[in-house]
């Protein structure tokens, strides 16, 4: 048994269930960022307790790192510190964890005993290092009432603000610095008004498409398949990006024949890019404060919002009874699609995406920016096209089986335009694009740009444990 893929199997049923349960004990671990802090905490700490014993890798903790025993039994050390971190993150499913921890079937005698222990030793330093991180309510957070500034979904008032202060207030994982961003376009700017006609057209709601005026072009079969591929918007059942992109690196994984020393250093690596993409993807989410398209575009004319002044007739980029197809409220019977509470510039999706299978390409020796062959003959099926779950009316969504002749390259970049077949990301929170709507990497914008930097710093400095603090300044509407 390769005891890494074994926990990283449990680790991603634990999102999936916690999203599915909502256990008020569990809060801390939902949602992207913690969805992202759960993996990279409980990945560190098997990459530390594996290398930690048969040596081959620095380990993440430096000298924090407690002394391994002599003959280490790597099993049982990996279990020790899966369990232990796990345990802590998702108190409510501690009787589930010591389950699969009896049926990974260690065996018993000292060098087991001792190796569990410093498994669990190795996880206590890891959560200790975290235990300041700050968590994801909005109590002190006050939206800004000017245009152009992210509030709440109209579809779906009173949802909140998801993590306001995190990004700006955590330290990182691992990068060497805080990497950032340039602004995004605004009104006026000819890229956003691109963005705004193409999101208006391919990302509004189904039943609303005989709304549109005959210049929008609408979704195609094909992109609102893409849109609902890539989802995993914290739903039922599903859970959140960080689990998707686990689930695409283990096919991969397999598919290279990765030995477990391979896997401790990949998923580490992996899943510590993704948490450090969230940190910064939210400082600069509230840095920017971009409102999401379901605002902008009902508020487009400068007549209309909190603070708008009279005028005469609408600008016609106004539609102000659109609504976005929407994050898909999978499992969710009876339940509206919404866009996420937080704002639109960079996409989460964008930077988790763009982290992890960056990552992974740079592991292999694929660290351009261009395709790949890691995906040949590889066929991947999402939960949210499984042919088991439903959409929100209760309607069991066909299976989707997919090919990527791009390999993870290919993916990075549908992943961020899946946001906009949804209707709830301008194209520019994941990357900018030229008159053709190319993807075009020059400019210093969106979730790819910030995700790709993330994975490629580790990839040249390794894992160490930060040191950076969080940046002085608060959010944009605090």
């Amino acid at each position: 048994m390769d005891p890494i893929m074994y926990w990283n199997e449990v680790a991603l049923e634990a999102d999936r269930v916690t999203h599915t349960t909502g256990d008020p004990t569990e809060a801390g671990a939902r949602g992207p960022l913690g969805s992202s802090r759960a993996l990279a905490i409980t990945h560190l700490a098997m990459h530390d307790a594996f290398f930690g014993i048969v040596g081959g890798q620095e380990p993440y903790l430096g000298n924090r790192l407690p002394t391994p025993p002599t003959g280490g039994d790597v099993a049982a050390a990996v279990a020790g510190a899966a369990r232990t971190t796990l345990s802590a993150l998702y108190p409510a499913q501690r009787d589930h964890f010591a389950a699969r921890h009896l049926a990974a079937g260690l065996v018993d005698g000292k060098h087991a005993a001792e190796s569990h222990d410093y498994g669990r030793r190795v996880a206590g330093k890891l959560l200790a290092l975290r235990r300041g991180d700050p968590g994801h309510g909005d109590e002190g957070y006050v939206p800004s009432l000017a245009p152009e500034h992210h509030r709440e979904d109209p579809d779906n008032p009173g949802q909140g603000f998801y993590a306001p202060f995190h990004g700006a207030r955590s330290a990182c994982f691992a990068v060497s610095v805080r990497h950032r961003l340039d602004g995004p376009p605004r009104p006026g700017d000819r890229a956003y008004r691109r963005a705004l006609r193409q999101i208006r057209g391919k990302g509004i709601a189904a039943h609303l498409t005989g709304t549109l005026p005959d210049r929008f072009p609408q979704r195609t079969p094909t992109e609102t398949g893409i849109g609902l591929f890539w989802a995993y918007d914290g739903a039922k059942g599903l859970g959140t990006p960080p689990r998707l992109f686990n689930q695409i690196v283990r096919r991969v994984a397999r598919a290279r024949n990765n030995d477990p020393a391979a896997n401790a250093r990949l998923f580490a690596l992996v899943n510590t890019a993704m948490a450090d993409g969230g940190i910064l993807c939210w400082t600069e989410k509230y840095r920017h404060d971009l409102w999401r398209p379901v605002v902008g575009i009902r508020e487009h004319d400068s007549a209309l919002g909190p603070t708008g002044q009279g005028g005469t007739e609408l600008d016609p980029d106004t539609d102000i009874g659109w609504l976005p197809s929407g994050a898909p409220n999978t499992n969710n019977v009876g339940q509206k699609n919404r866009t996420p509470n937080f704002p639109a510039y960079p996409s989460g999706h964008a930077t988790f995406g763009a982290a992890a299978l960056q990552t992974v390409r740079q592991f292999y020796g694929r660290g351009g920016h261009g395709p790949d062959d890691l995906a040949d003959g590889l066929e991947f099926v999402s939960d949210e096209l499984n042919g088991i779950s439903v959409d929100n009316t209760g309607t069991v969504r066909p299976r989707l089986a997919r090919r990527f002749p791009g390999g993870l390259w290919q993916m990075i970049e549908e992943n961020g335009r899946s946001r906009v077949y949804l209707g709830v990301h301008w194209v520019f929170d994941a990357f900018a694009v030229d008159d053709e709507d190319r993807i075009d990497l020059g400019p210093n914008v969106g979730g790819v740009r910030l995700g790709l930097a993330v994975a490629d710093d580790l990839a040249t400095h390794g894992l160490h444990a930060a040191t950076a603090a969080g940046p002085a300044e608060e959010p944009a509407g605090s």
